[in-house]
């Protein structure tokens, strides 16, 4: 009898080298074993040559439930598990249910584990009606982070936390060992951009950046980066769209302040043209920049500066992008199913190294949100999530994935990577064409801290 239920041989994607003719093996739901060569015998072996193997991607920024009735975590984590996602992190603000007190969290949570195909983390934030005060409870209930905004981009669902309480939100974060994160955009220069704006007239795709220059972007990550100096927390800036962004954050590393950033999947592939074709469709905040922006973030993340790089994935029905003001539609794109493949492609295309995926999708992010050692990682003792990436060259196309819409940004984009198949936990839950996993079959994951998970509420 073999020791191993699962065997896996091809290129091994780590954080700091590709393991070629590298094997994983796996009992139990963990990797137990690990080497190059010849692999060992086991009850399902896979030889993958040509392929890539990659620790389970973790998406650092997801809003499955932004619009009721629409999407929803057994939908958004069937893209997720087609992606080669095996733990999303679940962002704060519902539709009319922000996630700001244990009551609401736990609600949460008992709907992720009754309904996702992978793992889930949980982000929490605050009402700034009320205050910090839940935030302690939230992270004892095992919230993953915390999220909060220097902009509010709805009153209710996802508001703004005025400076003063932002600076009380990261002091008391900072006590829990949890990473205070914020969305970056200056309310004041947005407020009046905007109002110029409808002086003008301006109504169509160019509006949405112009309305938000760069600066806005710049200024608000000083705020943040300023306030986790000040509160001595750890302070995330949770979607960079500008170069500059970076460097601001280089700057607060090299005088050794615990600061991160992220960079999302749209930044890397979109440019103000993708924006001018499919309108609406391709509108995020902070916005899609120019193609000088694009290319500065690659220069960054290749050289190492970036931390994260998530999808910030929303999936809105057509008729929350679709009014010819551009300023009057929602903002997301879905984008799950293609953080790994395209990111692949772009590696691919720029000559990249790929363990800068690794790092990115896993390594960092499972240390970002206290997964590790559990996620992360093929090395012995973690969940086995896993990911093989194969070599491929199509056009994507929306209306046949995984995604619950038939609309994307990356529609006609061409691929030269596609997941092939994804494990979660030692358990095939995609096959390149089908998902094999029931919902319900994903795990909620809390932090931990040191050796010890944040103890659960009394």
């Amino acid at each position: 009898m073999s020791d191993f239920d699962l065997v896996l041989q091809g290129n091994v994607v780590c954080f700091d080298g590709i393991k070629e003719n590298g094997w994983i093996a796996v009992a139990n739901s963990r990797v137990v074993l690990t080497g190059e060569g010849s692999p060992p015998s086991a009850r399902d072996r896979h030889t993958l040559k040509g392929s890539w193997i990659f620790p389970g991607v973790i998406d650092s920024q997801v809003h499955s439930r932004s619009q009721k009735n629409q999407e929803g975590f057994e939908l958004s984590t069937r893209a997720a598990a087609a992606g080669g996602v095996t733990t999303i992190c679940d962002m704060p603000f519902d539709d009319d249910f922000l996630i700001c007190n244990v009551e609401r969290f736990e609600s949460k949570r008992r709907d992720a584990e009754r309904e996702a195909h992978v793992d889930v983390a949980l982000f929490a934030t605050i009402d700034p009606a009320v205050g910090t005060g839940a935030i302690l409870d939230l992270a004892a209930a095992g919230a993953c982070s915390f999220k909060f905004s220097t902009f509010e981009a709805h009153p209710t669902r996802f508001p703004r936390t005025p400076t003063p309480m932002l600076l009380d939100a990261f002091r008391v974060v900072a006590g829990t060992g949890l990473v205070a994160c914020a969305h970056n955009e200056n309310q004041e220069i947005i407020t009046e951009m905007t109002r110029r704006a409808g002086e003008r007239g301006m109504t169509g795709p160019e509006v949405h950046a112009w309305a938000r220059p760069p600066v806005n972007e710049a200024l608000a990550m000083l705020e943040i980066y300023e306030a986790g100096v000040a509160a001595g927390a750890h302070a995330h800036v949770v979607h960079c769209s500008i170069p500059r962004g970076i460097e601001i954050c280089e700057a607060y590393k090299r005088q050794g302040h615990r600061v991160s950033v992220e960079v999302l999947l749209p930044f890397l592939f979109l440019t103000d043209e993708d924006v001018m074709r499919f309108g609406a469709f391709a509108k995020i905040n902070p916005p899609v920049r120019g193609t000088a922006e694009r290319k500065g973030l690659w220069q960054h993340l290749t050289a190492g500066h970036v931390d994260l790089v998530s999808t910030d994935h929303v999936a809105w029905s057509r008729d929350r992008k679709s009014n010819p003001d551009m300023l009057k539609n929602s903002s997301g794109v879905p984008g799950l199913e293609l953080l790994l493949p395209l990111l692949v492609t772009g590696c691919l295309e720029r000559g990249a190294a790929l363990p800068l995926i690794t790092r990115c999708l896993a390594f960092n992010p499972a240390r970002h949100f206290r997964l590790a050692p559990a996620k992360g990682a093929l090395e012995p003792g973690c969940d086995a999530d896993i990911a093989v990436v194969e070599p491929a060259d199509y056009r994507y196309d929306p209306a046949r994935g995984h995604t619950c819409v038939d609309w994307s940004p990356y529609d006609g984009r061409r691929l030269r990577a596609r997941v092939a198949a994804t494990w979660r936990r030692g358990e095939m839950i995609f096959d390149g064409t089908t998902i094999l996993s029931a919902p319900g079959s994903g795990r909620f994951v809390r932090p931990l801290l040191g050796n010890r998970p944040v103890a659960p509420p009394r």
